[in-house]
């Protein structure tokens, strides 16, 4: 494996940013040093950042690769090495798949979705042909009927390491506002005003009927497994101690300032959509995540449904909220690396992986100039 040298850097280390130089050996950080380098050969970054590959918790932007379009669906290899492209060109080098197990919203093709992507990212990393590590995350709807009987052939998948307890009925949790759960309906599926109200009432009967009784069976189905657990849209603090019952570690997109309070008393691990901090605000009117990095309660961003988010939502976090590069940059890097019990990466230190990344400023916005996993350029 080739030995490599960059210079003239901006290197974000895990407490403070150096200007320097970096030395990869067979894939691995051999040396930093501060100051000028004149070794020949060496990459000239001409004052970018370099900083840690970007580790994504939580993306739905494998299923939009599947379906770009409304009831268009993409052949699955093709899907899988866009996807796989994608994140690695927004500085991803280690990504959770998120896909969701149970027929919300009446999906039913993503049980479909789910087996063709494992099949074809298997494929595809047999063959050596992705450029990120990926992994699975499995969303579980717990008032679908059918959730616990379709999670059980997967939880034995070499792959999986995060699960996340869903329950998206109408009139709590992300859709508290009923008003904007109608709009986001409405315009989406071209409901009538009698089928939302039907639609509606069925979501709140199966609530009933399935949700807490299903998610007791899937945590017994889990037991003694080595996997992350994360609740999902917490609103509560009655949420948030459930969680903490559960023995669920992370509280992914809480909705208000008093449950991101509680997830923080209680030890959670608090992640937001960059997304959400990249358009000044949440789509479902739900907490900002700009007032959380404020109060700091904010531990990770994921990039939810734009890849590039998770870049921009770290250096947006350093300008517009004047958090230190160190800091801001964890949010993206060790922190969800920590998460995923991932010690090799995730930070630029003598002995680690050289997931890397060089970010350049363009206005208010930044692009990752090049990306390299284990020392090979990826992107």
């Amino acid at each position: 494996m080739t030995d490599l040298v960059f210079k003239n850097a901006r290197i974000v280390l895990e407490h403070e940013a150096i200007q320097g130089s970096l030395h990869v050996k067979d894939g691995r950080i051999a040396a930093i040093a501060e100051g000028p380098c004149s070794l020949p050969g060496a990459i000239d970054l001409e004052d970018d950042w370099l900083i840690p590959g970007l580790v994504e918790l939580h993306t739905d932007n494998l299923e939009r690769c599947f379906e770009p379009r409304p009831k268009v669906r993409w052949p699955a290899e093709a899907a899988i090495l866009a996807h796989d492209a994608q994140m690695a060109l927004s500085g991803v080098t280690t990504v959770c798949d998120a896909v969701c197990v149970g027929f919300y919203d009446d999906k039913q093709a993503r049980l479909a979705l789910l087996s063709q992507s494992l099949r074809a990212i298997e494929q595809a990393r047999a063959k050596d042909a992705l450029a990120c590590d990926h992994y699975l995350h499995l969303r579980l709807e717990i008032t679908d009927p059918n959730v616990v009987a379709l999670t059980e052939p997967l939880v034995d998948e070499p792959s999986l390491v995060v699960v996340s307890f869903m329950d998206h009925t109408p009139g709590q949790r992300q859709w508290q506002d009923l008003a904007k759960y109608r709009q986001f309906q409405m315009g989406r599926n071209g409901k009538t005003s009698d089928e939302f109200e039907t639609m509606l009432a069925q979501r709140v009967e199966e609530q009933v009927l399935y949700a807490e009784r299903h998610k007791r069976e899937l945590l017994a189905l889990f037991a003694g497994r080595s996997l992350v657990m994360a609740s999902h849209d917490d609103t509560t603090v009655e949420h948030v101690d459930e969680a903490v019952r559960d023995g669920i570690t992370i509280s992914e997109f809480p909705t208000t300032m008093a449950a991101a309070r509680a997830a923080r008393d209680k030890g959670l691990v608090t992640v937001m959509g960059g997304p959400n901090l990249v358009l000044g605000g949440s789509h479902s009117g739900n907490v900002s995540a700009g007032e959380l990095v404020d109060e700091g309660l904010l531990d990770c961003f994921s990039s939810d449904y734009v890849p590039t988010s998770l870049l921009n939502a770290a250096f947006i976090m350093h300008r517009r909220h004047e958090r230190p590069v160190p800091e801001a940059v964890a949010t993206v890097t060790s922190t969800p690396a920590r998460v995923l019990g991932l010690s090799d990466r995730g930070r630029i230190a003598v002995g680690l992986r050289a997931d890397l990344v060089r970010v350049r400023e363009v206005g208010q916005a930044v692009r990752g100039m090049g990306v390299w996993k284990m020392g090979r350029r990826i992107a």
